[in-house]
Order: structure tokens, then sequence, then C-alpha cells
């Protein structure tokens, strides 16, 4: 999370903005400052322009989290959790922290993301056009009618196409975009599987991804391809959105493989039940240098009357001034139990696996009726999935948006 900045909190959802935004507003703001709106408006002052770009891609910022609050509201309303919203340089994520429980469930959250969109984007579009006055002088002489506009007509015709395609676009069947959740609802409820229409919407993904590739790569030499044109820039940009979403597609065909490999594997079977614990009356130095020191160990259960209490980690220790090293007991720097992320030992793997990849986390502790058992390790999973087939899992993250 260090690449991304946390901007606020909305209905419980954490809103963040990861740092390639920065690209997409300055490029956005140069094209519109630099040639969409002095071409509109030639008579505009270039201070204006630049501020009425700046405000245009600011109000788009908003129509985009708008898009990903309808599917967080909307996956809240189901019953799933949520866990943030993210704008990065493709467009925004809602990051929903379980799969949803149905395919109607699925679709509902899905669809009403491009609804949204495309709402926005017709309103829009019908407030800036009643109040530009557009009329038959429009098809007679566009440009001037264009040059006429003032600055809210301006932002307004601008922002309601911009909606629309944001909203189209979203329907192409491929994952992470809104099209391929569609489309994986419709095959999950023919098949009665959701690993199955995972699978066939991954590969339809992947096929829709290299044919933006090898379109972009006709329109890099020159070649015009319809509706996306031709130029190096844009042949660049649709390659790297094919490459993005064919990567996308693979990433979900190896949550469904690690799904179907530990979905049956209860914690038990895997975790480790010699687990080195300390006290909550330990000094912290003693743990730095009779614990943590010489050994791989950075995590460590705090037991008090055979139960735990809680979690102490390296990360724990440096909120602790080195002086104070002598007199500050674990039981003052630990994380309580009921701040963790635990698991029960029948618990299938794969369950305990999304909580360590949203928490990311390298361990879990395993306790039942609070009492620690064991603990589970990200490495041992990993390791028992290469023994068992030669597949190493990716980090699994359900997320819905673009």
């Amino acid at each position: 999370m260090s690449n991304e900045l946390k901007i606020g909190r909305i209905r419980g959802i954490d809103v963040r903005v990861h740092w390639s935004w920065s690209v997409v507003f300055f490029l956005a703001t140069w094209n519109l400052a630099g040639g969409v709106f002095p071409e509109w408006h030639p008579n505009w002052s270039t201070g204006l322009h630049w501020t009425i770009a700046v405000i245009a891609v600011l109000l788009f910022f908003v129509s985009l989290l708008a898009h990903e609050f309808a599917h967080s509201l909307m996956a809240k309303a189901r019953g799933l959790p949520v866990g943030s919203i993210t704008l990065f340089l493709l467009g925004g994520v809602s990051r929903i922290e379980a799969e949803p429980p149905s395919p109607k469930t699925e679709f509902i959250i899905a669809i009403v993301g491009p609804l949204t969109s495309l709402g926005l984007g017709t309103i829009f579009l019908a407030l800036g056009m009643a109040g530009a006055g557009l009329d038959e002088r429009f098809v007679r002489d566009p440009v001037r009618v264009f040059a006429e506009l003032g600055p809210v007509s301006t932002l307004l015709l601008w922002l309601g196409p911009v909606n629309l395609l944001l909203g189209l676009f979203n329907l192409v069947p491929a994952f992470p975009l809104d099209g391929g959740r569609i489309l994986r609802s419709i095959f999950w409820a023919a098949t009665n599987s959701l690993q199955k229409a995972t699978l066939w919407v991954s590969g339809v993904g992947q096929s829709i991804a290299w044919l933006f590739v090898l379109c972009g790569v006709a329109m890099a030499f020159g070649i015009p391809v319809p509706l996306f044109g031709a130029g190096l820039l844009s042949g660049m940009w649709l390659m790297f959105i094919g490459w993005f979403l064919h990567r996308s597609g693979q990433a979900h065909y190896h949550q469904v493989r690690t799904r179907e490999l530990l979905d049956d594997v209860p914690v038990y079977q895997l975790m480790r039940m010699d687990v080195p614990a300390v006290s909550p009356e330990l000094r912290v130095n003693m743990l730095v240098h009779d614990w943590m020191e010489g050994t791989d160990e950075l995590t460590f259960p705090v037991i008090y009357n055979g139960e735990m209490i809680g979690v102490v980690t390296l990360e724990d220790v440096h909120k602790v001034k080195r002086d104070s090293w002598e007199t500050a007991v674990v039981g003052e720097i630990m994380t309580p139990t009921r701040e963790l992320a635990v698991v029960a030992p029948r618990e299938p793997v794969g369950q305990a696996l999304d909580k360590l990849s949203r928490g990311h986390l390298r361990q879990l502790p395993v306790v039942e009726r609070g009492r620690l058992i064991g603990i589970l390790l990200r490495v041992d999973i990993v390791k028992w999935m290469r023994l068992k087939s030669g597949f190493v899992p990716g980090r699994y993250d359900s997320a819905i948006g673009w």
C-alpha cells in the first residue's frame, strides 16, 4: 500500500489514489488544455484553457468514483465486505473482499457500474446541449457553435461523451472489466460452476486482449482501425491495454486454480504446531535478543494463561524507542487478538489465503476456542501447491471495475 495515498473514507470504504493516477491527470489535462479546448475555443485565454482543463479532469475523477461506489455500495447491500476503492493508471477498482454467493449477485454488482456511467453521461450530455441551446445551427457550423459555448456547457459536453465511453468500454467481456463479471455471471448460471465460468471468461478475455494488441500494432504502423484510428501513440496505448487485460485474465485463471486446489484442504493439514510464543511480561530487549536475533521468526503469538491475547512483530518493536527497550514489555506493544485476522483449524486453506492476501500477511494464527494451536504460513501453502501440482499461486484479490 506504500504506492497508494488514502484521500478519504466514505460510507466505511477507504478511497485511495495510486501514484500512477498522477500520470493520467497530467496527460489528460495537457491534452485538454493544449489541444481540445484551444480547438473548441480559440478566443479563450491560455489560463482559462488550463483552468477548465483541470476542472474537467477533476470532475471525471468524481465520475469515476461514482462508478466504483456504485459497485461497492451494491456489494455491501448484498452482504459482501468492501475494503477500498483505488484509482490508478487505467481507471478505478473496487476491492470486494469475497466472491459473490450467486450469479444474480455478481450480475447486479457488475452491471450497476456501467449503468451509472451511462446514466451520468446521458445527463451531462442532455444538460450541456440544453444549456448551449444547440439547434440546427450546430449541423451547419459546429465549429462556430462550439466557439460560442461558455465554460459550464463546455465541461458538460466533454464529460457526457467521456462517461458514455467509460460505460460502454466497461461492458467489454474481459477481466477486470465489468463486462467480464457480467459474462461470468451468465456462464455461472448456465453451468452452476463458478470455477468453470471463470475459466471460460478468462479465455474470452485473453482472446480480446490479443485482438487489442494486434490492433495496436496495426495502428502503430499507420494502418487505421475502425473506432480507434491510427498513430504510434494510440497504437502503443491500445497494446498496453491489451497486455493489461491479458495479465488480468491469467490472474483470474490462477485464482480459480488456487481455489480448486485449496478449497478441500483444511488449515490443520498445513499448519505448523510447534509455535514459539512469548509472555506479555517479556521485556522488549529480551524479545529482540533472545527470540528474534539469529532466527527467521519476526512474529510471535503472545500467550497468557494458555490463551492467545495478541501478536507481537518486528514492526511493533520498531515503534518503541531503543532506549525504552529495557523497560517496555511485550503486552504494551503487541497487537490484540481482537484486531487480528485468525483462522480455525477446519477452515479451508483457500479462505485462509484470502485473509493472507487481503491483509498482505505472511502468516495467520490458528485458534480454536480462544487457544492457539498452530500457525499457518503463506510459504507453506505455496510449497504444498508446488509439491502437489507444480502450480504457484499469485496474489488472490477479488476486484471489480476499471
